[in-house]
């Protein structure tokens, strides 16, 4: 169960300890997320390297997937120390490899350029939603279990899957808390709001986010694979229905409708200030004043500097304006924040060497995989970047993913949002959709994980979702494959 199952730390919050907890990220909101080409301050000579380099990143994974089942309280009370350790471990690799200083600029780069703008809009995004409190009887019947989870799917492109996530699932729990069985409807609600529903918009999903960035205009993904994701969301929804009519009949009865207080939303302030988040989102991409920092070969953009200033000091006005017993009722904590920041921390790290050796290309380790995904003749096969974005997405994380896959088809945004349209609408729909088969696709998997397991949900572990949630999701993708909706997935 990949949950901190510590005690209940008490939410009354102001805004100096919104300030002081998370030190690091407030020093950090001058040193932030830039788009260049991911990984270019490394240095590192992919060809040169070898599979044994990816070994620290394969023993994070496995630690993640395996230590919460074999060893849960040790896990619990050491995870970041464990990840702590197979980062150094993959460090002190590089080292040897190349040396100190081009480890420490890759280090620098992994950190300020990929994770630290990550984690900040993750962090503010989470402290935001957070106040955002449903108040009110909410009968957990199937009708109201699939309407909320409807109403996160649609909103997830809207406010993105992060912010959509934490204003929901607390109200579901809540609602769901006294049925036996419930575990199912907090993994349906992982793969729809907290990936699937962000497939339209770069608010919605990292990686779609990561694709503005580099070029993409803001609603290709809205024009050109609308249809895919209302046929995989309208699905997924039908199959919940089933399994949570079939599941409710076997609970004891909720009791009368109507005797209780009728649903209401308090915090509404919070929404005009995720309002404001995904505005300095928007501003942030539109900006270009061409200032520019250099930290060691990581350029540093003045825009991206103030944006994630702007999202701290978006997360320290929550904390300001809203009443502490809205968190109280919310049950907040910053346990699962700190349990998503650490383990991706660690991520972020270890996998430097399998980057570099993934953009060695036919030179490194991994050639295979640019065969795989592309003709003798040098056309894209659409349906391997599908599949290879997808499964890489649900390992690797979704948003570095989608980046490697984008420069892997040439990393023009004219040329994939035209002549190879089909090439950027596989690696699309691969990092948001197959985010859902694991807990560390995209970072709300874990973060929802985390607060359901926090609140009583027996979550399955690692290994358990992922059968749960491939079960159900991979004969979609298969659908999907042969789907003869435009944009058509070619295998050349």
């Amino acid at each position: 169960m990949l949950s901190v199952r510590s005690k209940r730390q008490g939410a009354s919050l102001n805004p100096k300890r919104l300030v002081t907890w998370p030190w690091s990220l407030a020093f950090a909101a001058i040193l932030t997320l830039s788009p260049q080409h991911a990984w270019a301050a490394t240095g590192f000579d992919g060809a040169a390297m070898r599979w044994p380099y990816a070994l620290p990143f394969a023993g994070l994974l496995l630690s993640i997937a395996l230590g919460p089942l074999l060893f849960p309280k040790f896990w619990h009370h050491h995870y970041g120390k464990i990840a702590a350790a197979w980062s150094l471990l993959a460090l002190a690799a590089l080292v040897l490899f190349a040396g100190s200083m081009a480890t420490l600029a890759a280090l620098v780069h992994a950190m300020l350029a990929e994770y630290l703008g990550f984690i900040v809009l993750l962090f503010s995004l989470y402290v935001v939603a957070g106040g955002i409190l449903i108040t009110g009887d909410i009968k957990a019947t199937p009708a109201t279990n699939v309407g909320i989870l409807a109403l996160g799917t649609l909103g997830a492109s809207i406010v993105g899957t992060t912010g959509a996530a934490m204003i929901l699932i607390r109200p579901l729990i809540r609602a769901n808390r006294p049925r036996r069985h419930n575990a199912h409807v907090i993994i349906f609600f992982i793969i729809l709001v907290a990936n699937v529903g962000g497939a339209l918009s770069p608010l919605g999903d990292p990686p779609l986010f990561v694709g503005f960035l580099h070029g993409i205009d803001f609603f290709w993904t809205t024009r050109t694979i609308w249809l895919q994701t209302a046929i995989v969301a309208g699905l997924l929804l039908a199959i919940f229905v089933v399994i949570d009519v079939w599941r409710f009949r076997s609970e004891p009865p909720l009791g009368e409708a109507g005797r209780g207080e009728p649903p209401r939303i308090r915090g509404l302030v919070n929404l005009v200030l995720i309002a404001a988040i995904v505005v300095s989102l928007l501003a942030s991409a539109m900006w270009k004043p061409g200032v520019a920092f250099d930290i060691l070969g990581t350029k540093l953009d003045l825009e991206d500097v103030v944006r994630n200033s702007v999202l701290l000091a978006i997360a320290a006005l929550s904390v300001w304006l809203t009443p502490d017993e809205h968190r109280l009722a919310n049950g907040f904590t910053w346990e699962p924040i700190r349990e998503v920041a650490k383990l991706f921390a660690g991520i972020f790290v270890a996998i430097i060497p399998v980057i570099a050796m993934l953009n060695a290309g036919h030179h490194g380790a991994f050639a295979w995989l640019l065969s795989a995904v592309t003709a003798p003749d040098g056309v894209p096969r659409e349906v391997a970047y599908f599949w290879f974005t997808g499964l890489m997405s649900a390992f690797l994380d979704n948003a570095p993913t989608y980046l490697l896959f984008f420069e892997l088809a040439g990393g023009d945004p004219q040329v994939l949002m035209h002549e190879l349209s089909g090439t950027l609408a596989s690696i699309s729909m691969g990092a948001v959709y197959m985010g859902a088969l694991t807990y560390i696709g995209n970072a709300p998997n874990f973060m929802v994980s985390s607060i359901a397991s926090e609140n009583g949900v027996e979550m399955p572990s690692f290994f358990g979702y992922l059968l749960r949630a491939g079960a159900v999701l991979i004969p979609l993708f298969l659908l999907l494959t042969l789907l003869p909706v435009a944009p058509i997935l070619h295998w050349h």
